[in-house]
């Protein structure tokens, strides 16, 4: 039982569903991208109860506090009981906002060099 209290980083952000992919999880802590108490974190730190992480994902930069340790992947709706997610309200909205207008794929209205549709309508209208 000694074995199981022992739990490493990577495996943990995987598990939370933080990361995809447990490989995902190891990439970002051997590139800088998780931090405890402002020092990056290898991925095979061990992970105690009460620490904070700052992780970056492409997505969302996430503050955690780990509340219990989980050591399978679970659903979402379990993953959540396993920490608390103290990031900040303003850049939370923000990051969103900016990570839904890349995801679609869809160019902001307006901006930037018109679609076929709108270069038809234009040509239709200077003839």
């Amino acid at each position: 039982m000694a074995e199981k209290e022992k739990l490493r980083i990577d495996k943990y952000l995987w598990a939370i569903r933080i990361f995809k992919t447990r490989s995902l999880a190891a990439d970002a802590c051997n590139n800088g991208k998780v931090k405890c108490k402002g020092v990056n974190v290898k991925a095979s730190k061990t992970v105690n109860t009460g620490e904070q992480y700052e992780v970056k994902t492409e997505a969302k930069k996430w503050l955690i506090e780990v509340i219990e340790l989980l050591h399978n992947r679970v659903q979402f709706s379990e993953a959540i009981k396993y920490y608390i997610d103290l990031t900040p309200e303003e850049p939370k909205e923000k990051i969103q906002t900016t990570a839904f207008v890349f995801n679609t794929g869809k160019r902001k209205s307006k901006k930037g060099r018109p679609t076929k549709k709108e270069k038809r309508n234009l040509d239709e209208f200077f003839e």
